[in-house]
This record gives C-alpha cells, structure tokens and sequence, in this order.
C-alpha cells in the first residue's frame, strides 16, 4: 500500500532483574538521562553509602539492548526499613512508552514481597503520585544534601508509616 512501509519493526520489551551484566549500559542511560550533575544530588549522597539491592533492580530491554533502568537501595528513613527508588532513566528513544512506570510498578511490588515497609524517592510528583506515591511532611526526612522536600514522595506498605518517617535518611544494610 502506498505511504505504509513494507515492513514494521517489532518492539519486544523484557523487563530483567539488574545483574553485573547490566553496569555498563545503565551507567550509560543514567548519564544520558541526569549528565554528571547526578553524582551532587542528595539522593546520590545515599546511594554511595551502600549498594543497591540487585533484587529489587530492574531493567528493561528491547531486542537484547538495556535501555532503561531502575535501582533500589535499602535505607533507614527515620524509624522506617525502606528502599530508596532510583535512578530510573529510559533512552530517549524509548520515552513516552510507560517503561518507566512498568520499571517502577515492578520495583514497588517487589520491595512490598520482600517486606519492605516502603519506597521512598524525590521526585516530580505529578508522574510519581498517579503510580501510588504520596507526600511525605514537609521537611520530616532530613537528607545527606540538600532536597526541595516538595519532592520526596512515599509508597507506604505498613501502617502508619508516616509517622516514623521523622528523621534521618541513610543507607541500610
């Protein structure tokens, strides 16, 4: 038919749990998505505490390339056992498409099976408060750099989760 090409290219996207395998690709869509300026974030502060949790560490594929990532680092945030989500990055060839909040879906639910009491990140909240992501009180968590506290956002998975969240926020083992 005139005007439709002769042939479509199949996305087939896979959604991996993160292994040593996984680094290099990763290291490269996080520097394309956040530049060298992601090493300064607060968030980073933490995760150079410790390493994240290979489990709970998802990538996506399409056709044996990685193109987007998300990690998981256990952290104290004040009196709560939770996992700092992040960074979750996407090429950006592959944005606009929900891998993002599929990786982020798939992180959630795995953290909740393994017991985490919740998930923590800063970010934008109009993307992360439709995937189950609340405020948490202004200024209650007190971070290893600066923070807008605007931004940090929690998936509680106990009750009254808010109420521990008062504090410091590090790495766990």
């Amino acid at each position: 038919m005139p005007g439709f090409p002769m042939f479509m290219k199949k996305h087939d996207l896979v959604y991996l749990t993160e292994d040593a395998s996984h680094d290099a690709a990763i290291e490269i869509i996080n520097e394309e998505a956040f530049g060298p300026g992601r090493f300064a974030r607060a968030a980073a502060r933490i995760r150079e505490q410790g390493p994240h949790d290979l489990s709970l560490s998802f990538v996506c594929a399409d056709d044996g390339e990685t193109i987007a990532s998300v990690r998981m680092t256990p952290v104290m945030a004040g009196s709560i056992k939770g996992h700092l989500l992040g960074p979750l990055a996407v090429r950006p060839s592959h944005k606009n498409r929900g891998i993002g909040r599929e990786l982020v879906r798939i992180a959630v639910e795995a953290a909740r099976r393994k017991g985490s009491e919740c998930v923590i990140l800063v970010g934008d909240p109009p993307y992360y408060q439709p995937l189950g992501f609340e405020t948490v009180a202004y200024g209650a968590l007190t971070f290893p750099g600066p923070v807008d506290p605007n931004r940090v956002l929690v998936v509680p998975m106990i009750e009254d989760v808010h109420a521990g969240l008062k504090g410091d926020i590090h790495w766990r083992a």
